[in-house]
């Protein structure tokens, strides 16, 4: 394989060390063997002094990264055991887990799509830069599956109900509105990325970012705040689309039909998570809940067929089963926060004490 299909490439420029996603032509979806080769960078140049900042980046014009490689999860939930899957997402989430506590800074260029894993990679950094191209997303909900990457702790920790408004539907938003919500920490127009770049390898971050950081034209959540602040906060699916198509705004209306073409049973477990990832303590924590619902939804018929809908067959005409809101129950939704036993994640944030089993075996996550 010769440098240039590598799926990860490495350099170091002056002080800033660089890691570029290198699969465009998937808009640089990950693979197991990505994040295992992300995380060993991270390893090395977190011990070495010369480097004083990782800046990572996409490969090509689409965007950073489109998620994580969901037709490898097919096809691993449809024709094996799941537990290719299960493995990628126990290094992805560590890897997550591992960027949000990253010593040096950790520069993210969310420039073009950004979804899914994508938003793990990113969002979690130190210094995360949107520009007028970002599309940034957690789309989980359309393919049967679930907000993860830490979404549902990043999503639940947005002003008012956005969080929730973004974790049901799946709505791609731009600079302003992550800046809004807490994806995002800047905004720099992509054709003074290079420029930024240049001064990394050569400055401390706060002054790279003071020559090319500007004011990000404006979004349009702010704007939709009144109905989603009204709506959201209800405490069921079935009542959250009854007052979406009760309010007076169109944009609400549509929101309702847009929610009912995502599966039932991922809009009831994403409205769980989210409100549950509020009351967690720490990133670790919600990654270890995340890791149940993800691991919980191979077994489901939803993630196979929303990926197959989507992804495989292109069709956008997913089948889910069940097929309506009323058809999933408490006691389904409970199932996807069981505890796994010996199979748990069982990340612990710095200064916690490692979970007891009993801890393990409560519903409920404990914090600290």
């Amino acid at each position: 394989m010769t440098g240039a299909e590598e799926p990860v490439l490495l350099h170091v420029d002056g002080r800033a060390a660089h890691i570029t996603l290198n699969r465009p032509k998937a808009i640089n979806a990950l693979t197991h063997t990505m994040v295992r080769r992300v995380d060993e960078a991270l390893t090395e140049w977190e011990r070495d002094p010369a480097v004083r900042t990782v800046v990572i980046s996409g490969a090509g014009e689409r965007g950073l990264c489109a998620g994580g490689d969901i037709r490898a999860v097919h096809d691993d939930a449809r024709d094996g055991d799941g537990s290719a899957a299960a493995a990628f997402w126990r290094d992805e989430y560590r890897l997550n887990a591992r960027i949000a506590r990253y010593p040096k800074p950790y520069v993210a260029l969310m420039d073009g799509i950004v979804m899914g894993g994508g938003v793990g990679v990113s969002a979690h950094g130190s210094v995360r830069i949107a520009t007028e191209r970002s599309r940034i997303a957690m789309p989980e909900t359309g393919i049967g599956f679930v907000p993860d990457v830490g979404g549902t702790r990043l999503l639940g920790r947005a002003p008012g109900e956005l969080g929730t408004h973004l974790a049901l539907t799946g709505t791609q938003i731009g600079a302003a509105d992550a800046l809004l919500c807490g994806l995002a920490d800047h905004y720099v127009p992509s054709g003074a990325l290079p420029a930024l770049l240049a001064d990394l390898a050569e400055l401390p971050v706060p002054e790279a970012l003071a020559r090319q950081v500007r004011r990000a034209p404006d979004g349009e959540l702010a704007g939709h705040r009144a109905w989603i602040d009204a709506c959201y906060p209800a405490g069921t699916v079935e009542e959250i689309v009854r007052r979406l198509r009760a309010h007076g705004d169109p944009a609400a209306k549509e929101t309702a039909d847009l929610l009912l073409s995502r599966s039932p049973t991922a809009l009831k477990v994403t409205l769980r998570a989210v409100r549950r990832a509020r009351r967690l303590g720490s990133l670790e924590e919600v990654l270890n809940q995340e890791y149940r619902v993800s691991c919980a939804t191979l077994a489901t018929p939803d993630l196979v067929e929303g990926i197959r809908a989507q992804v495989v067959d292109k069709d956008r005409a997913p089948r889910w089963s069940p097929a309506t809101l009323a058809e999933v129950t408490d006691a389904d939704v409970d199932r996807f926060f069981a505890p796994l036993g010996e199979r748990e994640l069982g990340l612990v944030a710095a200064g916690c004490p490692l979970p007891t089993a009993a801890h393990q075996a409560r519903d409920e996550d404990h914090a600290c």
